[in-house]
């Protein structure tokens, strides 16, 4: 009997309607200035509380796009541990997320399969909601191993078809 090794979440275990641990987390300015900085957004709106508020109208700055992915890739891999690979995500804001919200991430397991190369493929909605008030949409795909000694990272060519 071989056992699963810890941190690897094998497709086999995973069904439709499973429900991803929640994650929760406070937003403050410098989560939206360093998310900016770390994507070269130079853009006033996501550092100059002056600028978001007096010329664009909102109540302070704001998580720009790329952070925003950032925290759901984050999300869909602290749940596959090292060995899920992504490989696609889009997802649709419906909101702005300032300092002083507390994200909260779900997500729920609407899909699975096995593709003819023998990747094992996991289909999630997920949704970043504040106050449940829902922010931001996402949809992510991600391979999965099939067993103990398959690795998603190691496939290429004609093995990878995301």
């Amino acid at each position: 009997m071989t056992t699963t090794p810890v941190g690897r979440l094998l497709h086999r275990a995973v069904a439709v309607g499973d429900l991803l641990p929640e994650l929760a987390y406070s937003v403050t300015a410098t989560t939206v200035v360093l998310g900016a900085l770390a994507t070269r957004d130079w853009r006033p709106m996501h550092h100059d509380k002056d600028f978001a508020v007096d010329r664009n109208g909102t109540r302070d700055i704001f998580l720009n796009t790329p952070n925003q992915a950032a925290w759901f890739e984050r999300y869909v891999t602290d749940w596959t541990g090292p060995y899920g690979r992504l490989c696609r995500m889009t997802f649709r804001m419906l909101g702005s997320v300032f300092p002083g919200d507390t994200m909260v991430f779900r997500g729920v397991v609407s899909d699975t399969g096995v593709d003819d190369t023998g990747c094992g493929w996991v289909t999630i909605d997920i949704s970043l909601s504040v106050e449940d008030d829902t922010k931001t949409t996402c949809q992510a795909r991600v391979a999965l191993p099939v067993s103990d000694e398959d690795n998603p990272w190691t496939r290429t060519g004609d093995r990878w078809h995301p």
